[in-house]
């Protein structure tokens, strides 16, 4: 299951990553789950993504992987994503941006000190 999921993301999110850099990146990374969560429960539940998965180009999943999806990331076993599982799954699906992700949270410090200091 994973392998499906990761051949829609592994393209896309270090090319995000390169463009934006590790703010912009966990930016969008906010924004997609804004779109799949739940607005009621603040989560990303079965339903919410299954009616949502359109959004994120994911609509060709069954609801077999989209639950396989929830497994894989649920941290807590709570049976949904929070932000920070939503975002965790998506940088595990992404090999390639797994190698890149110390350098963004690197790149990601370094931004919010600038920004401390002014």
């Amino acid at each position: 299951m994973a392998s499906k999921i990761q051949s829609q993301f592994e393209d896309f999110l270090p090319i995000m990553a390169d463009k934006l850099g590790g703010d912009g990146l966990i930016s969008e990374l906010c924004n997609g789950f804004q779109l799949l969560m739940d607005g009621d429960k603040g989560v990303i539940t079965f339903d919410s993504l299954k009616k949502n998965s359109a959004l994120l180009g994911l609509q060709d999943l069954n609801d077999d992987d989209l639950r396989s999806m929830l497994k894989e990331g649920d941290f807590d076993g709570d049976g949904a994503l929070n932000q920070m599982e939503f975002c965790v799954l998506m940088f595990r699906l992404s090999p390639d941006l797994m190698e890149q992700s110390p350098f963004l949270l690197e790149e990601a410090l370094q931004q919010e000190l600038r920004d401390f200091h002014y």
